[in-house]
């Protein structure tokens, strides 16, 4: 099954308030509603393309170890992955499915990193989780995420909504600035430049890894 077929399934059920999701359609149509208005603001359209030079960026992984876009570089390509957090079950599902992609991404010589918002506790219990061979980057208030034209502040309807949820980004992420990064994906090339762009404000649509690959062959 592919990645998007398991996001589609996922989102079916919990549209449907099947267990252990008992949504109410309230909730539903509230996410409709910021993801519509994400949407419209043209965001993702001013967000960087490939083509662009991509932003140097030092994060921290979930150890503390800082991870440097330039060292890897210096050793291939590097993949990037933006998502939301520990706590985004559409998230989660692509992490999969990029750990299943890795060795091919290894075999052309690339380095992969995904970089979210979350404290580097809750980047431990994602890597822990989902037996990652991979760095989880911290990016706290979203400031790289920022260089990529990546980072929105969440209205306070959807604020709310995600308090009464219990997704308390402010205690997940360390920060109380409500703001998460557009799920995107990069290919940037040891010259720095971003051979491939994939950016959506509608979180529940992600692209196959495979996508990535023509990028690392070039």
């Amino acid at each position: 099954m592919t990645l998007q077929a398991k996001l589609d399934a996922f989102k079916a059920d919990f549209v449907a308030g099947k267990p252990p999701y008992n949504a109410p359609a309230p909730i539903h149509a509230v996410m409709q509603r910021a993801t519509a208005e994400l949407i419209a603001s043209g965001l993702a359209d001013r967000a960087l393309k490939a083509g662009d030079a991509a932003p140097v960026f030092s994060l921290p992984d979930a150890q503390g170890k800082l991870v440097s876009s330039v060292e890897l570089l210096a050793q291939g390509p590097l993949v990037v992955s933006f998502y939301r957090g520990v706590w985004c079950p559409y998230c989660n599902m692509e992490l999969q499915a990029l750990e299943q992609a890795l060795p091919a991404f290894k075999e052309r010589g690339a380095s992969l990193v995904a970089i979210s918002p979350q404290s580097q506790a809750n980047s431990r219990k994602s890597q822990r989780e989902h037996a990652l061979g991979f760095p989880i980057l911290s990016d706290s208030g979203n400031e790289i995420a920022a260089s990529f034209g990546l980072r929105f502040k969440l209205p306070g309807y959807l604020a709310e909504l995600y308090m009464s949820l219990g997704n308390n980004l402010p205690v997940i992420n360390g920060d109380q600035s409500w703001t998460l990064p557009m799920p995107a994906r990069f290919v940037i090339g040891q010259d720095g430049i971003i051979r491939y762009a994939e950016v959506n404000p509608d979180y529940t649509l992600r692209p196959e890894p495979s996508e990535l690959l023509p990028a690392l062959r070039a």
